[in-house]
């Protein structure tokens, strides 16, 4: 495993010319012949992650080849189900019902499976089985039972091995299925469990056994779903059924009955019955790279039943490299290839599909991701597919201006998208939020279909839905979105499922969730108020709390690693003189052991939707969860009780560490000029940015301030290089540095000016009751903090929507939060919420901006609150039961095409004429007062649309900006077309920050480090030249894809493919390669690339092991910062 590239290619040939027959004879005598076998590097490190967390000895000979007799990716499978107690019980239970539905044996014993064993080697409880149809067996049939029984031996066993492995005992829903089987199987499989040898054996044998006897499909969850076209997998453990049978087991209709359309539609993704069979024979995503390798062309015209079985089995990398060669290079473009190396490394898998106004399709993926919904957690990701719907030409009229209630997007809709024998339906659909609404209002719009034809058995992700649920059924799952108030809220509720998170690790059918009351509003004679439309106005909007056990098992990288990673290079600017001088300065992450104060979350629960945050609450007793009504956004419906729901508490995002240094931007400038910061006040801070960056080719510090502010550009890489020593005058430090110094102009034009003191911090209700009306409590590192504080929420464009506030040490906060930090508190007294006061906010997990800066506070003199004066009238409101079935289908499509096609501008709008109008304000004098008395009307007026602008897709309203609002003429640096030059303070930041001049590196400016120059071992560097020139070629491709995120998306998988190849792991803190092999290829490949004069792959690849090596170098300690170069830089 020394050499990453070498081992990658000879394993693959090995693994899979052995792994289509476990059986053969000549197998045998092979292996024992032999004094190494090579695995692939998956399996390698599957196999490495079991021996660390389990502490046990590696396999021997013998049991390496018996696992090398299963192809690749069922190997992964198997081990993955070893590595935790449930996910074992609850397949190798699997294995034994689906050995009783097919009249197999199954046997726990130590002498080799044959078909005449008995059946009571596998014997199950019969009053547990009697009675019970299979499906039963293997779904939770009483949700509502918190405790299973099980015979005293069996809790003995799991006791021992949860307390010799260290490992979590057993989950709810794996106790009940290891109550189906008898005590003594139930032992046996238990006593696998701590032996992986065992297990693999029991494998090899059990697959032996079902292969040699027929149909029977292998059990238990799958890692990438079930087959594409409808046929069960065959690995080497599978056969496949025929056609007919395939048809039965699914529930689809025989051709016969097919509709004309239907029909026609499916003559043209299948191309004949044989070439569907043997696509039927593969993983999803093999079978789906090929169809989108085949771009619009026919299969049959490139693939062939013979070629398909002979590679079907190769591991994904070579196999996607024989599809290329026989079709995609022939059908579509060559950065469209889909070249990874890290197929099985775990990421999700997006699907796409581009539908075209002739209804023809074109299948793109498969993509990999480091995040996955909620929604393809469920359902698994080869059963969710985003759906591009094109502008292109119809019937003479582009799309995109025709109507939208388009009949071939709605017929798209309506009869779904098939690929074979499986149907995708529409299911939910997204737009990008207020900020991207505002930047492009319909890229980011998007749509999803799923596919419902799932097997129980077989597909667990879809254990909670079956294959005859209709797509109302299916969404139930999830939450009963029918119990909406209106139309308008249907997606806007549903499309909760499509936050990126994580997921809490907890039973939830151990959990206490509790409904507690909001906290009202009250008057000064107590007496409760309420808002234009009647409804009480509450002091806790979206926030409730969780007790402290739970909260610990938030996992630690919520905390957002961009930020955290910006924080801990920032301490270099805090360090004490003491800490300045100390012996060394690393930069590594580290955690604190206090739960999350803050965590923002959906809880699904039983047909209910929560959107919120929790705060942790030490007072709860363990497992205790508590909601508040306002953080309830989808209902139960009580009379639904044949639906088994999907029940997860997943998490969004935590309270973290914020910089100490925030930007301003052009709304907060402007609001803060009004209330009186002087002009002077703003260029300073802009002088002190643009001098940084004009230093920071020759200045350390500088160079280091601006490169951490830009950080997210190279995830730190130059503030590595720097705080290492690298000269600043190095090629790609010094040519990088460049293109920060233009971020960073381009930053500064548009108001984007850092300003110290400054945080940005979740917001959430005072839990004690203590705070006053005008007083919040802040948590930052060193604890509550006290003082006057600005507070500030984006968007706000109100001219009180900046809050003067007295920052106050609450005692009793530390009995509810203990030592987490990170958070602002406000009062829960007064007769209207602080946050509904600052742009119509609210706890969801809204970030609010707070600055202590002195010199802001000393100038700034706030305003009255904003109060609504203007209100756009109701819609009236029509509920998702006022209509059948197929007409809500027809009207949430025609709501996504609405979205689509015809977006509203009006948020952009409104924004855009609010900072005509408010440039104009600033430059007024005293003399104008009539003049400014009107303009202050108008922003006022475009302040409550814009407001009601943001809210729309969840309220209804129909929000039009009316004209006599919308700005004629724009101030220069809006760089519109109508534009006249302003001399407001957004103007003189503008003209200064557009006047400052960067600089490109010359291109005769290019050396090495000395300590690089190294002799590097030839093979490496022979391995490195023939990856570069692979590089090059791909990256060419790369950056010839029109669209910029598509193309970044692509640059970074590129980039990604050498990391994995170089590491074997995404980073070089990752691998598990020995240093000093890293270190001999690091330095190949910085050689090759400065050889040939392109610096950008050394460094994307090999940065962190060369900033590591560098350093090392430098005074033979491994470090990340020099001392002198700390010393430096904080002198």
């Amino acid at each position: 495993m020394g050499n990453s590239t070498s081992s990658s290619s000879s394993s693959s040939s090995s693994f899979s010319s052995y792994s289509s027959s476990p059986s053969s004879s000549s197998s045998s005598s092979w292996y024992s012949t032999e004094e190494e076998l090579t695995l692939p590097i998956s399996i390698e490190k599957a196999l490495r992650r079991i021996y660390e967390e389990k502490q046990i000895p590696p396999l021997d000979l013998e049991d390496r080849y018996q696992i090398s007799l299963f192809s690749e990716e069922t190997a992964l499978k198997i081990l993955q189900k070893f590595r935790c107690l449930s996910d074992y019980v609850s397949f190798m239970v699997g294995i034994l019902i689906n050995s009783v539905s097919t009249r197999e044996s199954v046997c726990f014993s130590d002498r080799p499976v044959s078909s005449t064993s008995s059946s009571s080697d596998y014997q199950l409880d019969d009053d547990v089985l009697k009675n019970l149809s299979l499906e039963e067996r293997m779904e939770d049939t009483d949700a509502s039972s918190l405790e299973v029984s099980l015979p005293l031996s069996i809790e003995n066993a799991l006791e021992r091995i949860c307390k010799e492995q260290l490992i979590p005992p057993l989950d709810v829903k794996a106790r009940r299925e290891l109550a189906l089987l008898s005590e003594e199987a139930a032992l046996k499989m238990l006593q696998r469990f701590q032996s992986l040898s065992e297990y693999i054996n029991f494998m090899v044998g059990i697959s032996d056994s079902i292969s040699s006897q027929g149909s029977v499909s292998f059990p238990g969850p799958q890692i990438y779903g079930r087959p594409l076209f409808g046929f069960p997998q065959a690995e080497g453990v599978v056969d496949s059924l025929s056609m007919e049978e395939e048809r039965s087991c699914t529930n689809l209709p025989p051709s016969s009955s097919l509709g004309n359309s239907d029909s026609a539609r499916l003559k043209k993704s299948i191309p004949n019955s044989s070439l569907l069979a043997s696509l039927g024979e593969l993983e999803f995503r093999k079978a789906f790279l090929i169809l989108s390798y085949s771009g619009k062309k026919k299969l049959e015209d490139f693939l062939t039943v013979e070629l398909i079985q002979e590679i079907k089995h190769r591991p994904m990398i070579r196999f996607e490299s024989e599809i290329w060669k026989v079709m995609g290079c022939k059908c579509i473009q060559e950065e469209e290839r889909k070249k990874n190396v890290d197929w099985d490394s775990g990421r999700t898998y997006l699907y796409r599909c581009y539908v075209d106004p002739d209804a023809t399709y074109t299948f793109k993926g498969p993509y990999l991701n480091k995040q996955r919904t909620y929604l393809q957690k469920v359902v698994g990701d080869e059963n969710v597919i985003d759906v591009r719907f094109s502008d292109g030409v119809v019937g003479g009229h582009n799309s995109s201006i025709s109507n939208v209630s388009n009949s071939i997007y709605h017929k798209v809709a309506k009869e779904g998208i098939l690929m074979g024998f499986w149907r995708y339906q529409f299911f939910v659909f997204k737009d990008g939020g207020k900020t991207e609404k505002k930047k492009n209002p319909t890229s980011q719009v998007k749509c999803y279909f799923v596919r419902l034809e799932a097997d129980p058995l077989v597909d667990r992700k879809w254990r909670h839905i079956s294959s005859n649920m209709s797509i109302h059924e299916a969404r139930r799952v999830f939450m009963h979105v029918d119990t909406v108030s209106s139309m308008a809220k249907y997606m806007a509720r549903l499309s909760l499922i499509l936050s990126k998170t994580v997921t809490l690790e907890v039973d939830l059918a151990l959990v206490n969730i509790e409904n507690i009351a909001d906290i009202p509003c009250l008057g000064p004679d107590d007496h409760i108020i309420n808002n234009e439309d009647g409804e009480p106005l509450i002091h806790t909007d979206g926030t409730g709390f969780i007790s402290e056990d739970l909260a610990l098992k938030c996992p630690q990288n919520m905390y957002k690693a961009k930020v955290m990673v910006q924080g801990e290079f920032e301490g270099v600017f805090d360090q004490s003189e003491h800490e300045r001088e100390s012996s060394v300065m690393t930069i590594s992450k580290s955690y604190s052991q206090e739960p999350p104060l803050l965590i923002q979350a959906r809880l699904f629960n039983n047909g209910t939707a929560v959107k919120g945050t929790f705060l942790v609450n030490k007072k709860l007793p363990p497992k205790t969860i508590q909601v508040r009504p306002s953080m309830i956004k989808v209902k139960t419906d009580p009379t639904l009780t044949n639906t088994q729901p999907a029940n997860s508490f997943e998490i969004v995002k935590t309270s973290y560490r914020p910089k100490r240094t925030s930007n301003l931007s052009r709304y907060l400038i402007s609001l803060l000029s009004y209330g009186g910061v002087p002009t002077e006040f703003f260029m300073e801070l802009l002088l002190n940015s643009l001098e940084d960056a004009r230093n920071a080719h020759t200045n350390k510090r500088a160079a280091l301030k601006i490169s951490v502010n830009h950080g997210e550009l190279d995830d730190f890489l130059l503030a590595r290089m720097i705080l290492c020593g690298i000269p600043l005058d190095e090629p790609y430090l010094k040519s990088r540095l460049s293109v920060v110094m233009k971020e960073e102009k381009k930053g500064l034009k548009i108001g984007k000016i850092p300003i110290s003191e400054s945080y940005f911090l979740m917001g959430t209700a005072d839990p004690t009751g203590m705070l006053k009306d005008d007083q919040v409590c802040v948590i930052l590192d060193h604890g509550q903090v006290s003082g006057e504080v600005l507070v500030y929420r984006h968007p706000g464009l109100h001219f009180g929507d900046i809050h003067v506030l007295t920052a106050t040490c609450i005692k009793e906060m530390d009995e509810f939060v203990g030592n987490s930090k990170y958070a602002i508190f406000f009062p829960t007294k007064g007769p209207r919420s602080l946050a509904d006061e600052i742009a119509n906010g609210d706890f969801d997990g809204d970030l609010y901006w707070v600055s202590r800066n002195p010199e802001l506070l000393s100038s700034y003199n706030a305003s009255e609150p904003w109060v609504r004066k203007y209100s756009t009238k109701n819609a009236s409101q029509t509920k998702p039961t006022d209509f059948s079935y197929e007409e809500l289908e027809h009207l949430l499509f025609q709501q996504f095409l609405e979205s689509r096609f015809h977006p509203s501008y009006n948020v952009g709008s409104a924004a855009d004429s609010w900072l005509a109008f408010m440039d104009r304000l600033l430059i007024l004098g005293d003399d104008c007062a009539e003049e400014k008395r009107c303009l202050r009307e108008k922003i006022l007026h475009l302040i409550d649309v814009y407001y009601d602008a943001l809210d729309a897709p969840k309220t209804g309203k129909k929000v039009e900006v009316p004209m006599k609002l919308k700005a004629k003429m724009f101030p220069h640096y809006m760089e519109r077309p109508n534009s006249f030059h302003s001399k407001s303070v957004l103007g003189l930041i503008y003209d200064m920050a557009n006047s400052f001049q960067t600089t490109d590196l010359p291109s005769q400016d290019a050396w090495k480090l000395p300590c690089f120059k190294e002799e590097v071992p030839s093979d490496c560097m022979d391995r490195w030249k023939e990856h570069f020139k692979h590089y090059r070629s791909e990256m060419t491709s790369a950056m010839r894809i029109d669209d910029k995120a598509a193309k970044d998306v692509a640059a970074d998988d590129v980039y990604q493919k050498y990391k994995q190849i170089l590491y074997d792991a995404e980073e070089f803190e990752d691998s598990t390669r020995r240093k000093e092999d890293i270190f001999n290829e690091a330095l190949a490949i910085y050689n090759v690339s400065y050889d040939y004069g392109k610096f950008s792959f050394a460094w994307k690849v090999a940065g962190r092991a060369l900033c590591t090596l560098y350093a090392s170098k430098q005074d033979k300690v491994l470090i990340v910062c020099q001392k002198s170069v700390l010393r430096e830089i904080l002198k």
